[in-house]
């Protein structure tokens, strides 16, 4: 039975329309929550513009966002199995601000 679940699992489709397809670049997300919602707020920080906007936000279950953590550490552990570990620099911060900017402001 599990099998027929994973099989159904992966036959999901998306529909990516054309004005979503090209994405957006993201170098920053602030996370904010409630107990019922996540807040990812994705904007980027790039020399010579003044502050960051946000340019997309989504809004998560929490245990949709424990589910995407999950993905991500194994995409995560998979990338760099092929292409070498990610270096963060120095120790791992909480906090990295691009470009040697100030405080990020939501």
């Amino acid at each position: 039975m599990d099998n027929e679940n994973n099989e159904q699992q992966m036959q999901l489709q998306l529909n990516l329309k054309p004005e979503v397809a090209s994405g957006i670049y993201s170098n920053l997300v602030l996370i904010s929550h409630s107990h019922s919602d996540f807040v990812l707020d994705f904007s980027a920080v790039l020399p010579g513009l003044p502050k960051p906007e946000v340019e997309a936000r989504v809004i998560m279950a929490p245990e949709h966002v424990k589910r995407l953590l999950g993905a991500l550490q194994e995409n995560i552990y998979k990338y760099e199995r092929e292409f070498g570990e990610i270096d963060l620099g120095e120790g791992q911060p909480g906090v990295v601000l691009p470009f040697g900017k100030g405080t990020p402001e939501a």
